[in-house]
């Protein structure tokens, strides 16, 4: 286990039935930090955080949060422990308003008490929000809709906030404004596990990265160097 960090995986493998997809999955993510996890489409980044979050079932090796082991915990227990996934495709209730769907995020009765004290919070952070507030989800745009979806996961207070494709089918001016809110949510002091496949905008926002391939994790290090590779470079910035 990596002393200090807040979340750290250690030789992960996970399977849908007999068909295994996850192989020997170890990273890290430290308090106060970005970690991006890029890759292709299909190469394991969104099973990883589905696992994370006790989606799918570990079939070996382990997840530490704040130096617990929480591999076999269920996903409400740890949403609990200060820990949520904004899921890939923002997963909103269109029928229901901006207002109800962040409130959704506060469902668990730990954070119930809460919820209006963090509205407003939020509401600050996303003052478009607040203009949205009554109307129906399903009517906002692309990108105030991936907003939305954070703001409901920031309702239930997370220390480690996991970021499924945040920018995924936006145009690119929303794509600008969600990663401008990943740092604003950074700054305010959550740390982020962050999936993308746009490997310039997810090295470029964050301070380390892991490259996923085929279930493996074939390159680390700081985002820097990672934007300075030249495999990483040549197969996933389309650049020599």
């Amino acid at each position: 286990m990596v002393e200090q960090a807040l979340l750290d995986i250690q030789n992960l493998e996970v399977s849908y039935g007999a068909t295994q997809v996850l192989w020997g999955v170890t990273l890290s993510v430290e308090r106060g930090q970005i970690v991006c996890l890029i890759g292709s489409n299909g190469a394991g980044k969104s099973t990883t955080l589905n696992t994370v979050i006790g989606m799918l079932k570990v079939r070996k090796g382990s997840l530490f949060f704040k130096q617990e082991n929480i591999s076999q915990l269920p996903p409400r227990e740890r949403v609990k422990r200060r820990m949520t996934l904004v899921p890939e495709g923002r997963q909103l209730w269109p029928k229901m308003s901006v207002e109800d769907n962040l409130l959704m995020g506060a469902f668990p009765s730990a954070f119930r008490k809460n919820a209006p004290a963090n509205l407003s919070r939020l509401y600050d952070m996303f003052p478009r929000l607040r203009e949205r507030r009554h109307q129906l989800a399903g009517t906002l745009s692309g990108g105030e809709q991936q907003i939305c979806a954070i703001g409901r996961g920031l309702m239930a207070e997370p220390e480690l906030l996991l970021l499924d494709e945040p920018s995924l089918g936006l145009a690119p001016k929303a794509v600008d404004e969600i990663f401008e809110v990943v740092r604003r949510i950074s700054q305010a002091g959550v740390t982020i596990l962050l999936v993308a496949q746009n490997v310039n905008y997810a090295l470029q926002i964050s301070e380390y990265g892991y490259l996923m391939e085929a279930g493996k994790i074939t390159l680390q290090g700081s985002s820097a160097s990672l934007l300075g590779n030249d495999y990483v470079r040549q197969a996933y910035l389309g650049s020599s």
